[in-house]
C-alpha cells in the first residue's frame, strides 16, 4: 500500500471521545500542515514513535474526576514536544500538571465572551474581549505552576493559559468550530509562531509525493482502477496516471443507475484531461433484471453490490486480455481504490479510532483478493481531494460534484427499479443540479439527494396538476418532474 504521507511529521490529534477530532485535525490541514488522528489510550511511547511536530489533546463528553476518564500519560508533557489542549484536552492537561480542576460554578454552552488578560503567544493579536465556543460544565480555577493565565470567562476562571517554556497551552473553548471567529488563529499562532511549524501540506506537494510514491509501489507492474464518475476515483487514478501512464487501465461498469450525462463525462472528459486508458463496460441489462421484482433498500443495496462485483470481475479480465483486437497485456497486480481519510477513521481503523460505520472500502474487500492495493487518498479528507484533483487539471463538474452513493438511483427509488422510473428520477436529478448550477450553489451545497417516491401513497402537498413524484432538499425552490 501507498505510503499517505512520506515527506511530513504529523501532528497528532488525541482522540478523547469528542465529535470534533475529525474537525481538530482539517482545521490543522487548512493551515496547510499535515495531521494525524489518534486514540487516547495509546501509551506516550506509540504517538512518540510517530515523530510528531505537536500533539493536540481534543475535547471530549467526560470529567477528569469521573472514573475511567481518559488520562493524558504524563511522558508527553516531558517529551518536548509542543502541544495543545482544547476543552477536555485542556482540563486534563491542568490536572496532570497540579491545576485545580472543579465543577464551574456556571456551565457555559454555547456563545460566550471571554476577557484575554494577557495577550500574546497563543493569543497573540487577540483584542480585549473576543466571542468564543464553550461547552463545559467543569472549569480549570487555577493553573499548574509555571503556566500564565492568558483568558477568563464568567464559568472558566482560567479559560486559557501557557508555560511557553515548556510548550505547553490550552483553552477552555473550542477553537475549531466556526462559532469560535477567531478560533484558527489561535490554532495557527500555535503550529507557526510556538511550534515552529511551516506550512507545506499543499494540494501540490501532495501530488507530486503520492506520484513518488505510487511509481515505487508500482514499478512495472499492471494496475487497473474502478472508475465511478465520483471524485474520489477519478483523483486516484489520475495520480496513478501520472505516476505509471499506460500501465493503468481503468474501469467504468454503466450498471445503469447513474445520474445525467455520467458516462459520457468520464469517457469524455476524464481521458481527455488524463489520457488515461478507459474500457466502458455495459451491464445496464444484467442490473435491471437481478433487480426486477426487488423493493427492499437492502436487498437492492445487496443486489447491486454483488452485480457490480461480477460486472468489474468480467471487465478486468476483458482489460488484461487487452480487450477485442488489442495485444494481451499481461496480468494486473493493483488495483486502485478512492479511500479516504474519514473512511479510514470512521471504520475502527484511523489507529485505533472507535466504529462510526462500515465502509466498504475498508475492511470490506474478499479474503482472497488477488490484487495489491493501491490507496492514495488514503491520508486526505474529501476537501483536499478536490483541491488535488484541480492541481490535477480534472474539470470542476468532476471535482465538486456532489457525493453520490455506491448504489447509485437504485436506492433513491421508493420502491421497485424499472427503466421508466429510472429515467425519471435521472431526468429530475439533472433539473435539480442544473439550477443548482444556475444559482451559483455548486460550492456551497455540500449534497442535494432527488428521491422518486415511486411505492409511496399518501396524503401531502397537492399543486394543481396532483401530489408531487419527486423530493428533493436543498433548501431551493426549482422545477419539478412527475
Amino acid at each position: 500500500m501507498t505510503s499517505p504521507v512520506p515527506n511530513h511529521k504529523p501532528v497528532l490529534v488525541v482522540d478523547f471521545g469528542a465529535q470534533y477530532a475529525q474537525l481538530i485535525a482539517r482545521r490543522v490541514r487548512e493551515a496547510h500542515v499535515y495531521s494525524e488522528i489518534v486514540p487516547h489510550t495509546w501509551p506516550a511511547q506509540r504517538m512518540l514513535a510517530k515523530n510528531p511536530a505537536a500533539i493536540i489533546l481534543s475535547g471530549g463528553p467526560a470529567s477528569v474526576y469521573e472514573a475511567g476518564a481518559p488520562r493524558v500519560d504524563p511522558a508527553l508533557f516531558a517529551s518536548g514536544v509542543p502541544m495543545l489542549g482544547i476543552c477536555y484536552g485542556f482540563q486534563a492537561m491542568a490536572h496532570a500538571l497540579g491545576g485545580a480542576v472543579d465543577r464551574a460554578a456556571l456551565g457555559e454552552y454555547g456563545s460566550t465572551v471571554v476577557d484575554v488578560v494577557r495577550p500574546g503567544g497563543l493569543l497573540a493579536s487577540s483584542p480585549p474581549r473576543q466571542t468564543v465556543w464553550m461547552s463545559h460544565g467543569v472549569a480549570v480555577t487555577e493553573a499548574p505552576e509555571g503556566f500564565e493565565v492568558l483568558a477568563a470567562s464568567a464559568g472558566a476562571p482560567v479559560a486559557a493559559f501557557q508555560d511557553r517554556a515548556r510548550g505547553l497551552y490550552g483553552v477552555q473553548w473550542h477553537p475549531e468550530v466556526r462559532h469560535t471567529p477567531l478560533g484558527q488563529a489561535s490554532l495557527e499562532n500555535f503550529l507557526f509562531t510556538e511550534a515552529g511549524l511551516r506550512p507545506d501540506w499543499t494540494p501540490g506537494s501532495i501530488a507530486a509525493e503520492q506520484i513518488e510514491a505510487i511509481r515505487g509501489q508500482v514499478g512495472g507492474a499492471r494496475v487497473i482502477c474502478g472508475l465511478s464518475g465520483g471524485v474520489d476515483s477519478a483523483v486516484a487514478a489520475a495520480l496513478v496516471q501520472r505516476a505509471v501512464g499506460d500501465q493503468l487501465t481503468c474501469v467504468f461498469v454503466d450498471h445503469g443507475l447513474l445520474r445525467e450525462g455520467e458516462r459520457e463525462q468520464v469517457e469524455r472528459d476524464f481521458v481527455a484531461v488524463t489520457g488515461a486508458r478507459l474500457v466502458v463496460f455495459d451491464a445496464r441489462a444484467a442490473f435491471l433484471e437481478a433487480l426486477a421484482g426487488v423493493t427492499d433498500p437492502e436487498a437492492k443495496r445487496k443486489i447491486i453490490g454483488r452485480e457490480f462485483i461480477r460486472a468489474f470481475e468480467a471487465a478486468a479480465r476483458a482489460a488484461a486480455s487487452g480487450g477485442p483486437g488489442q495485444e494481451n497485456t499481461g496480468e494486473v497486480k493493483f488495483l486502485v481504490q478512492g479511500t479516504l481519510y474519514p473512511d479510514v477513521v470512521e471504520s475502527g481503523g484511523g489507529e485505533g479510532a472507535a466504529v462510526i460505520k462500515s465502509h466498504h472500502n475498508v475492511g470490506g474487500l474478499p479474503a482472497d483478493l488477488r490484487f495489491e492495493l493501491i490507496e492514495p487518498l488514503r491520508a486526505l479528507f474529501k476537501d483536499e481531494v478536490r483541491a488535488v484533483g484541480s492541481e490535477l487539471g480534472l474539470p470542476d463538474a468532476m471535482v465538486w460534484r456532489q457525493p453520490f452513493p455506491g448504489p447509485g438511483l437504485g436506492i433513491r427509488i421508493i420502491g421497485e427499479v424499472t427503466e421508466a422510473r429510472l429515467e425519471t428520477i435521472r431526468r429530475a436529478d439533472g433539473i435539480v443540479r442544473e439550477e443548482l448550477t444556475r444559482a451559483g450553489l455548486d460550492r456551497e451545497i455540500w449534497q442535494c439527494p432527488v428521491v422518486l417516491l415511486a411505492d409511496v401513497r399518501s396524503v401531502g402537498v397537492q399543486g394543481d396538476s396532483g401530489p408531487t413524484a419527486i423530493r428533493w432538499c436543498c433548501g431551493r425552490s426549482a422545477r419539478t418532474t412527475r
